[in-house]
């Protein structure tokens, strides 16, 4: 099913690669201008404009470090000064640390909680009131199945995403008066280019014994489901956790 998103702006956090990248290229698809967030991949995000344009769609590039709330509403303000509204909020920005909980420092809860939960925050905090104003939005927040149901060595990035879905769960209750939507898409591990390939050559098989779906996922099962929260036909669901993680997960 084709959503459209004619006449939208999406803004989609981290989206110069890899998940980020899959569902700005599936938002413009479907009619919607999309705004490029990157913090340091400023040449991949351009190729995500680049791709977006040559197929008859708009797009932009925003440099912002999430982490940081003058950024983000810098980045906001700019999005809004050029387009005139900002209609769908991806926070998909992240910063996952895989370490044992006994060996990682405050420096490193602070990377990942800077991002993976304060970005969300700073973004949904900017974006919230022009949403309002407009009376409709939608804002959908990427996590991971470890804010659920928790992994090994990866215990503060967890804890971070677990924070978003709460957040969007109050925000869905908060924001509900004025048509805006808020739900979260929670993942399975996601092979990219990317994805540390030792790692995955050594494990393979042990992660693949966890899923229904023997395969690892991919950016592209991901950006339907976000594109679907996008658009007016999912206009009556919010509050949820949608998850797409081929059956390793299943609360």
């Amino acid at each position: 099913m084709k959503s459209n998103l004619n006449g939208k702006v999406a803004l989609v956090t981290g989206a110069g690669r890899d998940v980020g990248r899959e569902i700005s290229l599936a938002l413009a698809a479907d009619g919607a201008t999309v705004a490029v967030n990157y913090n340091r991949s400023a040449a991949e995000a351009e190729e995500v404009v680049k791709e977006i344009k040559q197929a008859g769609g708009n797009a932009r590039a925003y440099q912002a470090n999430v982490g940081s709330y003058e950024e983000v509403q810098a980045m906001v303000a700019a999005i809004i000064a050029e387009f005139g509204r900002i209609d769908i909020l991806v926070n998909n920005a992240g910063n996952v640390i895989t370490e044992r909980f006994v060996n990682s420092t405050p420096e490193s809860w602070k990377k990942q909680i800077d991002v993976c939960l304060y970005g969300t925050i700073h973004a949904c905090h900017a974006v919230a009131p022009h949403m309002i104003k407009q009376n409709s939005g939608r804002i959908i927040t990427l996590a991971g199945d470890s804010s659920r149901v928790g992994e090994n060595g990866i215990a503060l990035g967890a804890a971070a995403r677990a924070g978003g879905i709460a957040l969007g769960k109050s925000l869905a209750r908060e924001l509900g008066r004025n048509n805006i939507t808020v739900n979260a898409v929670s993942l399975g591990l996601i092979e990219t280019p990317h994805t540390d390939p030792e790692f995955l050559n050594a494990n393979r098989e042990k992660i693949l014994r966890n899923y229904a779906i023997r395969r690892l996922g991919k950016p592209s099962d991901v950006a339907p489901t976000v594109a679907f929260l996008a658009s007016e036909e999912a206009g009556w669901i919010t509050g949820q956790v949608l998850s797409v993680n081929g059956g390793f997960c299943m609360v």
